[in-house]
């Protein structure tokens, strides 16, 4: 799975995913993608799960780009910790995904198969996504 070999704060604040996307909203790499409608965090787990569909639908055929990478940690305290006693420990890693962000592409395939590779892949992930083209 996805995870940062390093990060500059071992635990983070929550903050907040209101917000378009601005970068990242275009395809950059292949002729086929996914888009984010929504906003929510991805887990490394769903990330990677997603990139398994894709690539045995296409069967060593095209290439694939993933563009988000899950480089925030989360934390979680054990089950029936009392309130206090500081912030747990990292859990796993997630990615904010804001609406508009590009998080697959693909390209060496046909539209037909790029299109049903890309609805797997999005039946794995817990937003709603858009699939695009380049014209």
């Amino acid at each position: 799975m996805l995870m940062p070999k390093k990060v500059k704060h071992r635990k983070w604040q929550k903050g907040s995913n209101k917000r378009l996307e601005v970068r990242g909203s275009q395809l950059s790499f292949g002729m086929f993608g996914i888009k984010a409608m929504e906003g929510k965090w991805l887990t490394a787990r769903q990330i990677e799960a997603s990139r398994r569909a894709m690539t045995r639908f296409i069967q060593r055929g095209g290439k694939v780009w993933i563009r988000i990478f899950p480089d925030k940690p989360v934390t979680t305290k054990g089950a029936e910790t009392p309130m206090g006693k500081g912030k747990g420990a990292v859990d796993h890693f997630v990615v904010s995904v804001a609406p508009g962000k590009i998080l697959f592409e693909m390209d060496g395939v046909t539209e037909k198969v790029a299109r049903e590779a890309l609805r797997l892949a999005a039946n794995k992930l817990p937003i709603k996504t858009k699939f695009i083209m380049e014209l």
